[in-house]
């Protein structure tokens, strides 16, 4: 899909990679749905990119989502792309899982999505296509310790977007998964740690590796738009453990 004069729903289009995808897809002369829980963040970034609108919602609350969705097809006439980059880390060893934090976490990272995709669904239909990308994790394709929570809800989510791939093909709705890798966000920094985990935060500058930039994840997901690629991922290497999945 061509993102020029296309309606292009982003949530998590407060910061982070959400952020970096907006930004880039308004240069790219697409009309955007912003859309996250600050009302001002949203308001100020609406002010600067053009053909936008923000659309506050919490992606843990369906009625919030499905307002969201109306809103935005009410104000654009339309919804031709829908990108759930929304979401936030859980780390904690398995057997010390908080329940609690679990579901928490399972509202945002799939439920919120799984509810978004089922509300532009039916508008994608009627104009006779349209694109939605899931952003999943490099996690989803590993088994790290202290990750299983995170890496499994992630894991869902993936596999919902490749079934609702399969199924919305006669619709012409293309349905595609990035997974990021270590990303220079805030992600970490807001992610939920098990007190346990406290004190094995690695010191700023101590990574045995480079991790990416929000820009050039946001180059990815706009690949996955414009390609309709089933998976994109942020490096050749993490497809090879993409083939190992059970």
């Amino acid at each position: 899909m061509d993102v020029k004069n296309k309606v292009v729903i982003v949530t998590g289009a407060s910061s982070g990679i959400g952020l970096a995808t907006a930004k880039l897809l308004s240069e790219k002369g697409a009309k955007l749905a912003l859309v996250a829980r600050s009302k001002e963040k949203l308001e100020q970034l609406s002010r600067e990119l053009r053909d936008s609108v923000a659309v506050p919602a919490d992606m843990t609350k369906p009625s919030e989502i499905k307002q969201m969705v109306k809103h935005t097809e009410a104000h654009f006439g339309r919804i031709d792309a829908l990108i759930n980059c929304a979401g936030q880390g859980y780390d904690a060893p398995v057997e010390r899982t908080d329940l609690g934090i679990f579901r928490h976490i399972f509202d945002l990272d799939v439920v919120g999505p799984l509810v978004a995709m089922q509300q532009v669904i039916p508008i994608m239909r009627r104009q006779g296509g349209g694109a939605i990308v899931n952003v999943s994790s490099g996690t989803a394709l590993m088994y790290l310790p202290n990750n299983g929570a995170y890496s499994a809800l992630k894991r869902a989510l993936a596999s919902i977007s490749l079934t609702a791939r399969e199924e919305l093909k006669q619709d012409g709705i293309v349905v595609s998964v990035v997974y990021p890798y270590m990303t220079l966000t805030d992600f970490e920094k807001n992610t939920i740690k098990d007190p346990s985990l406290a004190q094995e935060e690695p010191e700023k500058g101590t990574l045995p590796f480079t991790p990416d930039t929000a820009e050039y994840m946001a180059q990815k997901i706009l690949e996955g738009v414009e390609s309709g690629e089933p998976e994109v991922f942020a490096h050749d290497w993490m497809k090879k453990n993409a083939a190992r999945k059970p």
